[in-house]
């Protein structure tokens, strides 16, 4: 689902977070500020030691999750851009090796009625996974008004995931229940879906076959769970996960579930077995730690977060970082003053996409950029 998207959002919502949590290894080493684009790059900043050759695929608009095809060529994303006809999210799939992405509209491949998020390819890259409202409405769904100032996520009961073809033609419905269901990234064994549902009553992972059956619950644990991955083996998922624990904060996340929203503003990152065994929580930073992703290796994680920003106007910021997976080795991978979020590296391992508000004119806009991955 994509959150955090303008950097004005990203402000209200960090102007109800508070900060704290235990400092992980490494910590100390990610406060490095912003500094002029390096000249070999006009685009990375300095400390983006892990990118080459930054190439940006959008210029306008709300451009986010974009995910690669398993023959890495190509990206399927959620974009809402008034040029491209859109009123809210919908979903779209870009070619790579097209030479006029700069002028060119990408194919869109929902149905352009009703709100979408989380798109992903499915084997075989003819056909995508994702969630829609269009069912229920096809018209865009009200966004819900900030709680006394707070940002909170719409939890839209009318999103059910479904399959369709690259024409946008919908194949099947996969969880057609009254309740969210949406988030959905499949294995990279080809095998399972991964997804977020309210069916038990909270925001819990589940799985399923790639045509909707066999459904498991993965998590138990009170609060929400969501925008999950595999790693690479297709043994372990990697989320995001807010765990109230006190009376007022359990009260308060239950309130606000009851009225389909949930409150992003504290969130760790979390690993299970994907067979729900060996729950681990990985950070444990404070305020919003959230888009993982497993590198290559299986060993590492990257995500977004504001942890290592201060008050004020510095608090709004998100930066990429890696970590290892049992929560050692903290690292700060981008360095702009903005917000980049979504990562997500190529099935070849030879490339990693975001997203991201830098050089956007000074407008909202977040578009999406792709380097070459270089380890150290």
């Amino acid at each position: 689902m994509k959150y955090l998207i303008h950097l004005s959002i990203a402000a209200a919502t960090l102007a109800a977070v508070s900060c704290g949590g235990k400092k992980t290894a490494g910590e100390n080493n990610t406060e490095t500020p912003a500094e002029k684009p390096n000249p070999a790059d006009t685009m990375l900043y300095k400390g983006e030691t892990h990118f080459k050759n930054l190439r940006r695929i959008t210029f306008k608009g709300d451009n986010a999750e974009a995910y690669w095809s398993w023959d890495s060529k190509s990206l399927v994303f959620q974009a809402n851009n008034e040029d491209w006809g859109t009123k809210c999210d919908q979903i779209f799939i870009y070619n790579l090796a097209d030479s006029n992405l700069k002028t060119m509209k990408p194919q869109m491949v929902s149905t352009g009625m009703g709100r979408t998020t989380c798109s992903y390819f499915m084997p075989g890259d003819s056909l995508i996974v994702y969630a829609s409202t269009h069912e229920a409405d096809k018209n865009c769904p009200e966004v819900p008004e900030r709680k006394e100032g707070r940002y909170v996520w719409p939890i839209y009961s009318t999103y059910d995931i479904y399959i369709a073809d690259l024409k946008g033609n919908i194949r099947r419905n996969i969880t057609n229940r009254k309740g969210y269901d949406a988030e959905a990234t499949v294995s990279p064994k080809g095998d399972k879906i991964v997804f977020t549902s309210d069916r038990s009553g909270d925001l819990e992972l589940y799985t399923c076959d790639l045509d909707g059956g066999n459904v498991k619950q993965i998590t138990h644990d009170l609060g929400y769970d969501g925008g999950a991955f595999f790693s690479p083996d297709g043994s372990k998922l990697v989320f995001r996960a807010s765990r109230p624990k006190t009376p007022e904060d359990i009260k308060e996340y239950k309130d606000l579930l009851k009225q389909g929203l949930v409150e992003p503003g504290a969130m760790e990152l979390f690993v299970v077995n994907v067979d729900g065994t060996d729950l681990r929580q990985v950070t444990n930073l404070g305020k919003a730690n959230w888009c993982p992703f497993y590198h290559p290796d299986g060993k590492r994680i990257i995500f977004g977060s504001n942890h290592h920003a201060g008050e004020g106007r510095k608090g709004f910021k998100f930066n990429l970082f890696m970590i290892n997976e049992d929560g050692t080795g903290l690292e700060q991978i981008s360095f702009d003053d903005t917000f980049d979020a979504f990562p997500m590296f190529s099935p070849d391992g030879k490339y990693i996409v975001w997203e991201s508000n830098r050089f956007n004119g000074d407008t909202h806009d977040t578009n999406i950029f792709i380097a070459e991955w270089k380890d150290k």
